[in-house]
């Protein structure tokens, strides 16, 4: 399993230091990519609210600047604590500046609802079980008119993608919790409703991840394109979030132009499994 960080004790707290997985395909390889971010972020903020009834309900991620390839420190606080919610935020630094802050609201899960009320019909494509990735990024593509593949090449289109993304380590050696591998595969939220054409044209400024429940416990979660708008060079976005077993919630995105696109056929090296069809 690839991992963004190792993690040793510091004088400011715990170090985490960047694995050759966390670099960012953008910027000469000298930035930490949005995924590393919001999992290093998110991790913080789950071990502030701690275990019990509460689980994670809002994830929201503003990356303030490019974070640098080096050593970071995440640190999180509770700002509210109450029966129903535990509200957390938290910071990632690099020595003294400020690269990324998140806040989570944990809510309380109770009995469901007795009334009926509406929701989208159909479900969402999920992958063939034995299909993996073809690269070593943990993750596999759809588009509209293709279909499921290993490989991220026969996906250079303007059709709707999804992505069905395998779970990673945030620090090695630490399976991640269901919240981790979602709060961190939210950041694909750029790649599954930003792809066309030419390639990946935008990057992310922020996320926000809504879950009416956590995924299943083998961690496999998808995201498939579902609204987009783009006009001056910004995009909006939102995609829903899904699991073998439905729907989970939705990432939103804000994206701006970059200044070079980036074509996500390159990104990741040939993966020695094989993809099964």
């Amino acid at each position: 399993m690839m991992a963004f960080f190792t993690a040793e004790p510091g004088p400011d707290g715990e170090l985490l230091l960047p694995l050759p997985e966390a670099r960012a395909s953008w910027g000469d390889g000298a930035q930490l990519r949005g995924m590393a971010t919001s999992g290093a972020l998110a991790r913080a903020a789950e071990q502030a609210a701690g275990t019990g009834l509460l689980r994670p309900a809002r994830w929201t991620v503003d990356l303030l600047r490019p974070a640098g390839f080096v050593p970071s420190v995440a640190r999180a606080e509770v700002v509210r604590r109450g029966r129903r919610l535990c509200l957390v935020e938290a910071t990632l630094w690099q020595r003294e500046t400020l690269v990324g802050k998140a806040s989570g609201l944990f809510l309380a899960a109770g009995s469901p609802a007795t009334g009926t009320v509406w929701a989208p019909a159909g479900g969402l494509m999920a992958p063939p079980p034995g299909l993996r990735p073809a690269t070593d990024e943990p993750r596999v593509f759809h588009s509209d008119g293709v279909g499921w593949t290993g490989s991220p090449e026969p996906h250079q289109n303007s059709s709707r993608k999804t992505l069905w993304v395998f779970p990673q380590e945030i620090v090695r050696g630490e399976r991640p919790t269901p919240f981790q591998h979602a709060a961190t595969a939210a950041d694909l939220v750029n790649l599954v409703t930003n792809w066309g054409e030419a390639g990946l044209e935008f990057i992310n400024a922020d996320l926000t991840l809504t879950l009416g429940r956590v995924p299943a416990d083998d961690l496999e979660l998808g995201l498939t394109a579902d609204h987009r708008v783009e006009h001056d060079g910004v995009a909006v976005t939102t995609a829903t979030v899904f699991d073998r077993q439905g729907p989970l919630g939705t990432v939103s995105g804000t994206a701006l132009l970059a200044p070079a696109p980036v074509d996500p056929r390159q990104v990741g090296a040939p993966a020695s499994l094989p993809v099964v069809p």
